[in-house]
């Protein structure tokens, strides 16, 4: 695996320029900015990703059916849940404030709050640490406080590990940064048992192995955005060969390490069927996709969407067939 260190700061003169004229607006629009109330809500709310906070409490959820073995309590799902995405938001919300800079730059983010400056830097950054502690109390007061501390590790582990320290630095960024968004797994679990187990521990692995095929084929479509701006994504610094080669091993890791729930007695039947089509299907688009990048075919026909966008759907359909299988042993 290629490791390669860069600037922090893209070194490009003209881009350092546009940086620097931003000034401490972070990438706000020059001159003054139409905020209505209703378009400030909505840019608050998209300060937290949504979308990507779903999927988080898709691999929460779950687990807390596992963890039950049945229907846990009601209460106790919702309180989960809103911590849970109160702690991701708060931690998203921080990611926007210390990428305010490259964000202007690239396309797939020119029109995060920050940079339109619907929001100002010094209300992000409020924002974030608000949600960061209001989380963190949610969790240690109505749940427990293992998985208090669990879910501000993840907010600390994203905004510090990953965000300050190797996003700009590595291309193996996003391999260890993954490890913020494997930890709901574990606060899942631990919700309902205050414990550890190592169920759950799989299913952080799992998710852990997921993530780099996961977003490097998103890498490999937008690598002239992280490009531009000197963050050194494994498809910036790699050819599309050794990039598919990389998703392959992840991908095989990642499914043969979903089948030991089985063998270790904390699923039966009904998870091991799923996980064995969902991840054969996984291992068919990976092959096809490397196989693409053999041939060096490039653009269009390198077609690497089609695993990003099947990996979303391999994640809901494995954790769905976690909170299942207990009602069918």
């Amino acid at each position: 695996m290629c490791v390669t260190a860069v600037e922090s700061r893209p070194a490009d003169g003209g881009t350092a320029h546009a940086v620097k004229a931003m000034g401490d607006l972070g990438g706000a629009s020059q001159g003054p900015v139409h905020r209505p109330f209703g378009a400030r809500v909505k840019a608050f709310v998209a300060l937290t990703k949504p979308r990507i906070i779903e999927l988080l409490l898709i691999t929460t959820v779950p687990v807390m059916f596992l963890a039950q073995q049945g229907v846990p309590d009601l209460k106790l799902v919702l309180l989960t849940c809103i911590g849970g995405y109160l702690s991701a938001g708060g931690a998203n919300a921080l990611n926007m404030y210390i990428d305010r800079d490259i964000d202007a730059l690239m396309d797939r983010t020119s029109q995060r709050p920050l940079v339109t400056g619907m929001v100002s830097p010094p209300e992000c950054l409020a924002f974030g640490i608000t949600l960061a502690v209001v989380s963190t109390l949610l969790f240690g007061f109505t749940v427990n406080w293992l998985s208090a501390w669990l879910s501000l590790g993840a907010l600390l582990f994203y905004v510090v590990v990953y965000t300050m320290i190797l996003k700009r630095r590595t291309s193996q960024n996003i391999v260890w940064g993954g490890i913020a968004g494997c930890l709901p797994v574990l606060i899942g679990w631990s919700s309902v048992t205050n414990s550890m187990s190592w169920a759950p521990v799989i299913l952080f692995l799992v998710m852990f192995f997921w993530t780099p095929p996961h977003y490097w084929p998103l890498s490999m479509k937008v690598k002239e955005d992280y490009a531009r701006v000197g963050v050194p994504m494994l498809p910036v610094v790699a050819s599309n060969k050794v990039v598919a080669r990389q998703i392959v091993i992840y991908s095989w890791v990642m499914v043969l390490v979903s089948l030991l729930l089985t063998p270790l007695g904390y699923t039966g039947w009904f998870y091991t069927v799923v996980a064995l089509a969902a991840g054969g299907f996984w291992l068919w688009e990976a092959h096809g996709l490397q196989n693409r990048a053999k041939a060096e075919v490039t653009g269009a026909k390198l077609k690497e969407m089609r695993l990003f966008h099947w990996s979303i759907t391999y994640v809901s359909i494995l954790f769905v067939a976690v909170a299942v299988d207990p009602f069918l042993r």
